[in-house]
């Protein structure tokens, strides 16, 4: 069979193929009752629009990329994105735009940001912005950052990192604690938090102060910092490691997926939560009201994170907003895996 081209859909209905190009392309341009005539008669003969085409006409192609630092195996393997892609995919869906997942290819941010077909980007969880934010205004491309360092000048959405923070370790120093653990997100500086920036930085400012309120730092010999993966089996590796090295009373995870692996491993090794280890995440994933105990941790609207920030990228490319740097709040959630020393 051969292809149907916009010429025969313009012969079947009566119309110029410019009409047709419209109908497609431009609807607003012919009445109502012209463009249902000739999107009848595209699907009685089986028309599909070539994208690539279609995007050279309008300047659209209609995508969203979300762009990742990280390989897409290791984003995806935490519950964290998930969530945030609801809210993304929500407001997307609503304008009529699709989703794309943008990762390293081959390890080259270049090439995903040069390759990727989309209309703009929200970069997730970027720490080295600054080269690739140097790609993204090369390229010309709009975008808005998600959980990264505010930066002047640059459309920003955050949660208050600090406050989570602050109130996570306040909340175990108020219940006793001395020897605490915080199983810390992988960051590639080895526990160097002094060179953090971002998220990172924003949750450690939070737990200095909260110590500092109490007499200690973080260079205390009670209260140390293990960096782990942000997976499962991250924080499973990290309790193993902070039991063996300190047995802490507390475990603060910057990730409720670490805190998660942490539970596991705890039972595994008999060590019972909270009475033996109390425990606090931070997220407020779906699955942690749901762990033995329920887990205490610090609550984000990470739905709604991904909902504004969608939002805020379509009315930049749809009307040239301002650009705005936005800071949700964050809340602790009591549960039942914190007890008092």
């Amino acid at each position: 069979m051969s292809k149907v081209t916009i010429s025969d859909i313009a012969k079947r209905a009566g119309v110029s193929k410019t009409a047709v190009s419209f109908a497609f392309n431009d609807p607003a341009r012919l009445p109502d009752d012209t463009v249902q005539r000739i999107l009848a008669v595209a699907d009685e003969l089986g028309y599909m629009p070539n994208p690539i085409a279609r995007s050279l006409t309008n300047k659209r192609t209609g995508n969203i990329g979300l762009l990742f630092p990280q390989p897409l195996p290791g984003v995806m393997r935490n519950p964290y994105t998930a969530e945030l892609l609801q809210g993304v995919g929500l407001t997307c869906e609503r304008a009529g735009y699709n989703v794309l997942l943008v990762s390293p290819v081959l390890g080259s941010m270049r090439s995903a940001v040069t390759g990727a077909v989309v209309d703009g980007f929200l970069t997730i969880g970027l720490e080295h912005y600054r080269p690739t934010v140097e790609l993204l205004d090369q390229r010309g491309m709009p975008y808005v950052m998600v959980d990264s360092e505010p930066y002047p000048g640059i459309a920003c959405v955050n949660i208050d990192d600090a406050m989570g923070g602050y109130q996570a370790m306040q909340y175990v120093l108020s219940k006793g604690h001395r020897r605490i653990a915080i199983l810390g997100i992988a960051s590639g500086k080895r526990g160097r938090y002094e060179s953090y920036v971002g998220t990172l930085q924003g949750r450690v400012a939070g737990y200095q102060k909260a110590l500092a309120e109490f007499g200690l730092t973080l260079d205390e010999e009670n209260v140390q910092l293990f960096e782990c993966a942000c997976t499962h089996d991250g924080g499973r590796r990290g309790f193993e490691r902070c039991w063996r090295e300190m047995q802490p009373t507390a475990i603060i995870t910057m990730a409720d997926v670490i805190a998660g692996g942490a539970l596991e491993a705890a039972a595994a090794a008999s060590v019972d939560v909270p009475r033996d280890v109390s425990m606090i995440g931070f997220d407020d994933l779906p699955f942690t009201s749901l762990t033995r105990p329920p887990l205490t941790t610090i609550q984000q609207p990470i739905h709604k994170k991904g909902e504004f920030a969608a939002n805020l990228l379509l009315d930049i490319l749809t009307n040239g907003a301002e650009l705005t740097q936005y800071v949700f709040p964050t809340t602790l959630i009591e549960r039942e895996s914190v007890a008092a020393v």
